[in-house]
């Protein structure tokens, strides 16, 4: 099968594109570069069942494939909020030509949704049923609202046209190949311990949130897509454990042996304060849960950033 993958080059989109190549597969790979990196994708490069193209999903895409799963868009804060209005252009423009593609080709398109749809919940954990409590106008919105706009529009092309969709609500992910400037709470903090730096901690550090290693989620969206063709979603991914922020600062300290002390700051704006996913719907219907714990996650994770600073 020959699979598209948009944001093939991103944190998600590499791993994505690796799993479909060791199930047999033949990967598109798809990326403008804006957070994605050919170094996340040159180990692939010399497989004759791989491609590699620069374009944005913002524009329409006219290839021949077979499956396709719609990764493109900046997920971490400091990049999504950089350009909030091609952010929203990614995520509804790049859904619009998606889906047009999908509709054209007559064939099962994947979108990677969020938790942000959820915003700042008011119910915990989050079930897909929930319709979430976000800010319209905050400057979060060109992410969440992008989202769930997306989300709008995969459901009416299914109802409109029958295009065969899969929606998948992505919880907070971790593991090699995270940006070491993407502002997430992981990187973050394995970045500042590695370089001895003080350790950010926004507020008291008692939000809550779950972590769920990358291989665990890439599982969850090959589980999906493989799926009865009646589920659509929305379905959560997620590792349904809970923790502190704060607990997962003094983690990672203990992991690296780092010096690092903590150093807490104001609350970025409409930082949600909970979020853990409700997993029934995925254990039901996909038979799947991440595997991985976290103190093994951020190992794995930790001696990757390792490498990398060793590296340069």
């Amino acid at each position: 099968m020959r699979v598209l993958v948009t944001g093939g080059a991103g944190f998600l989109g590499s791993h994505l594109c690796e799993r479909l190549l060791s199930d047999g597969h033949e990967v598109l790979c798809v990326d403008n570069f804006f957070t994605g990196r050919k170094s996340n994708v040159r180990h692939l490069m010399n497989n004759p069942d791989f491609e590699l193209l620069r374009h944005d999903v913002t524009e329409p895409l006219r290839v021949e494939v077979d499956q396709i799963y719609n990764l493109a868009c900046p997920a971490s804060p400091v990049h999504y909020q950089y350009d909030p209005i091609h952010t929203m252009k990614t995520s509804v423009l790049g859904a619009m030509n998606m889906l047009g593609l999908a509709k054209r080709l007559g064939v099962q398109i994947f979108q990677a949704s969020t938790s942000e749809v959820y915003g700042d919940p008011e119910v915990h954990p989050q079930p897909e049923g929930y319709w979430g409590k976000v800010n319209p106008i905050g400057i979060r919105s060109c992410y969440d609202e992008g989202k769930r706009c997306a989300e709008t529009l995969f459901f009416d092309y299914h109802r409109q046209h029958d295009i065969s969709i899969k929606v998948a609500r992505i919880f907070n992910t971790y593991g090699p190949r995270m940006n070491p400037d993407d502002g997430r709470v992981v990187s973050n903090f394995i970045v500042q311990a590695l370089q001895g730096e003080d350790i950010t901690v926004y507020g008291e550090g008692q939000h809550i949130r779950s972590f769920c290693y990358v291989d665990d989620l890439i599982d969850g969206f090959v589980c999906l897509m493989n799926s009865d063709s009646d589920v659509t979603g929305p379905v959560n991914l997620g590792n349904p454990g809970e923790f502190t922020v704060r607990e997962l600062a003094e983690h990672v300290i203990d992991l690296t042996g780092s010096p690092s002390k903590l150093v807490f700051k104001p609350l970025p704006q409409d930082d949600p304060r909970q979020r853990k996913p409700d997993i029934s719907k995925a254990k039901s219907l996909l038979n799947w849960q991440p595997e991985v714990k976290l103190d093994e996650g951020l190992k794995r994770t930790i001696a990757y950033f390792e490498k990398l600073f060793t590296a340069v």
